[in-house]
């Protein structure tokens, strides 16, 4: 059975070194979980370019990569969507599975952290 993790707990994961989040820094831990900042480059969904989405044919113009420079913002218009990945890179050992969930301040405002895929597979690694 899964539990969820109090602060001291993920404190001794890190501190032992299975769980790994890189960069890090102790003031992104919380209670229960730890914060992780948004990365400054994204995938902009550009729906525009294929009359519909098919997952089955390689659609390459469906997306393209964008940068957010410096303290620029990135503006998203109302319906638009964009793929993101985290800035830290996070390593999580065979038995520890992660979710990542968005902070209510933001989904109050109409800004989603994930639409699907929130949860992480132990074992894995990467942004």
């Amino acid at each position: 059975m899964g539990v969820l993790l109090s602060d001291r707990d993920i404190r001794a994961e890190l501190d032992a070194g299975r769980v790994v989040l890189d960069p890090y820094e102790p003031s992104m831990l919380q209670p229960s979980s730890i914060d992780v900042r948004l990365d400054k480059f994204f995938r902009l969904f550009d729906n525009h370019r294929y009359p519909f989405i098919d997952p089955s044919q390689e659609q390459p113009e469906l997306t393209r990569l964008v940068e957010a420079k410096g303290d620029e913002p990135l503006v998203l218009h109302p319906g638009e969507f964009v793929l993101g990945s985290t800035f830290e890179a996070v390593t999580l050992p065979d038995d520890v599975a992660a979710r990542l969930e968005g902070k209510s301040s933001l989904g109050r405002l109409g800004l989603l952290t994930h639409s699907t895929a929130g949860f992480i597979d132990p074992g894995s690694r990467g942004t």
